[in-house]
C-alpha cells in the first residue's frame, strides 16, 4: 500500500524537480499557486473513492461479486459526470480562481495555463484515482502499484521532453508538467484496463461491468452518505490552504516557491500516514463484510504502532536530510534555506496525522463518517487557521507551519475521544 501511494505522488514530485532544476523558482511558484485548487479537486476524488471503497470492501468481504460490480459501475458513472462538470467550470474560471488566491502577477499567466490544463483533464485524474481505490477494495494492491509505475515512467520521460523540446516536441514551459501528467494518466488507465481484462479481474471493464455503469439510486445515496463528509473535510482543508497561501503570497513569490517545495516533500512524508489510514479502512471493511467486527480494534492497534515506527522513521530521515531533499526542488540559496526551516518545523506533525488517519479509517469502514469529519473540520477551521494568523503575527512565516501541528493535534484528540467514548459503544452493521 505504501509503495502504491508512493507512486501516486511520484509523478507530481518528479515534475516539481524538473521544473525547479530546468526552469527555476518562478516555475515552481506557478505550479504551487494551483495547490489549493488541486486540494478542492482532491476533495471530490476522495469523497467518491472513499464511498466506493468502503461499499466494495464490505461486498467483497461478504463474497458478493455481483454487488461489487454494481457499486463500481455506479461509482464510475458518478466519477465521469463529476469530472466533466469540473473540467468545464475549472477551464472557464481558472484565471479568476488564481487571482482570487492572490497569485503574484509575475507568475499568473503560467499558473493559469497550468491550472486550466489540469482542470480540463480532471475526468482522467478522477477516474484513475477511483479505479486504484476500488482495486484496493477488492484486496488488489498490485494492479495500482504497476499502473502508477507506468504513469511515473511516462512522466519521467515526457516532462523533460516537453520542457526542452526533445525529438521535435513543442517547448511548453510550465505547462509541460500538466500535459505530461494527463498523457501519463491516460496511458496508465488504458494499461490497467488491458491488464484487468487479461487476468479476469473482478473490476475488469468487460460486458458485466460496462452494463453496470449507471446511476443506481440506493447505491448513490449510500456512497454519498459516506463520501460527502470526507469531501467536506477535504474542502475545509482546501479552504484553509487558500487562506494560508494568501499569507504566504504576501511574502513574495520566493516564499510561494518555498511553500510549494515543502508541500512536495510533505506529500512524500505523509505517504505512510495515508497508507495506514487507507489500509485500516479496507481491512476493517473486509472484516465487517465477513461479520468479524471484533477484528476492527485489533486493526486499529496494529495501525497505531506501525504509524509510530514507520512514519516516525520517515520523518526522522527527512528532518536530518532536509538540505539535500529541498535542493532537489530549489537551487536559489535564500529560498532553499527558508524551505528547509519550514520543512523541519512541520515534518513532525505527520506522526500525529497518521494516528488520526488510522482511527478515522476504521470508523469510516463501518459507515461512521459524519462526526469524525465534523471534528476534523472544527480542528482545521477552529484551531489551525486562527493559530496560523496568531503565530504569523508573532513569529512570521514559520508560524503558519507551526499551526499545522496544533491543528493535527486537536484533530487526533477530538477524533480519539469520539472513537473511545461513542463509536466503540455503537452496534456495527453491514452496509451492503
Amino acid at each position: 500500500m505504501i509503495l502504491t501511494n508512493t507512486l501516486q505522488v511520484a509523478a507530481g514530485t518528479i515534475d516539481g524537480i524538473y521544473l525547479g532544476q530546468m526552469l527555476g523558482v518562478q516555475a515552481i511558484a506557478a505550479v504551487s499557486a494551483f495547490f489549493p485548487a488541486f486540494f478542492m479537486l482532491l476533495a471530490i476524488i476522495i469523497g467518491l473513492s472513499t464511498g466506493a471503497t468502503v461499499l466494495i470492501g464490505q461486498a467483497w468481504g461478504a463474497g458478493n461479486l455481483e454487488k461489487v460490480r454494481s457499486i463500481a459501475g455506479t461509482a464510475i458513472a458518478l466519477a465521469l459526470t463529476t469530472g466533466i462538470v469540473v473540467s468545464v467550470a475549472g477551464g472557464v474560471f481558472a484565471s479568476s480562481l488564481l487571482q482570487g488566491l492572490g497569485t503574484s502577477p509575475d507568475i499568473l499567466p503560467e499558473a493559469t495555463l497550468y491550472a486550466r490544463i489540469m482542470f480540463v483533464g480532471s475526468p482522467l485524474i478522477i477516474l484513475l484515482w477511483l479505479m486504484t481505490s476500488m482495486s484496493r477494495g477488492v484486496g488488489d494492491a498490485v494492479s495500482p502499484l504497476w499502473t502508477l509505475a507506468v504513469a511515473t515512467i511516462i512522466t519521467m520521460i515526457c516532462t523533460p521532453a516537453l520542457i526542452r523540446g526533445w525529438g521535435g516536441m513543442p517547448r511548453l514551459g510550465v505547462a509541460s508538467a500538466a500535459v505530461s501528467t494527463l498523457v501519463a494518466f491516460a496511458l496508465a488507465l488504458a494499461w490497467m484496463a488491458l491488464r484487468w481484462l487479461r487476468t479476469s479481474h473482478p473490476l475488469a471493464p468487460n460486458v458485466e461491468l460496462l452494463c453496470q455503469i449507471r446511476f443506481d439510486l440506493p447505491t448513490v445515496q449510500r456512497m454519498l452518505r459516506i463520501g460527502i463528509p470526507s469531501s467536506l473535510q477535504m474542502f475545509t482543508a482546501a479552504l484553509a490552504e487558500i487562506v494560508l497561501l494568501g499569507l504566504v503570497n504576501g511574502h513574495g513569490y520566493n516564499a510561494t516557491a518555498a511553500y510549494g517545495a515543502v508541500n512536495q516533500v510533505m506529500s512524500w512524508i505523509q505517504l505512510p500516514a495515508m497508507s495506514l489510514g487507507i489500509t485500516a479502512t479496507v481491512l476493517s471493511a473486509h472484516a465487517i463484510g465477513a461479520g468479524r467486527n471484533q477484528r476492527v480494534l485489533d486493526i486499529v492497534r496494529a495501525g497505531l504502532w506501525l504509524n509510530i515506527v514507520v512514519t516516525g522513521a520517515v520523518v526522522s530521515i527527512v528532518y536530518f536530510m532536509a538540505p539535500a531533499v529541498i535542493s532537489l526542488f530549489l537551487t536559489d540559496g535564500p529560498t532553499a534555506s527558508l524551505a528547509q526551516d519550514l520543512l523541519r518545523t512541520v515534518a513532525w506533525s505527520v506522526v500525529i496525522l497518521g494516528a488520526a488517519n488510522v482511527v478515522v479509517g476504521a470508523m469510516r469502514a463501518s459507515g461512521t463518517v459524519l462526526w469524525p469529519a465534523m471534528l476534523g473540520m472544527v480542528s482545521i477551521l477552529g484551531v489551525e487557521v486562527p493559530f496560523a494568523y496568531w503565530l504569523h503575527s508573532r513569529i512570521g512565516i514559520s508560524g503558519i507551519w507551526w499551526a499545522y501541528t496544533v491543528g493535527f493535534g486537536s484533530m487526533l484528540l477530538l477524533q480519539s475521544m469520539y472513537f473511545n467514548w461513542s463509536w466503540r459503544r455503537q452496534r456495527i452493521e453491514r452496509l451492503v
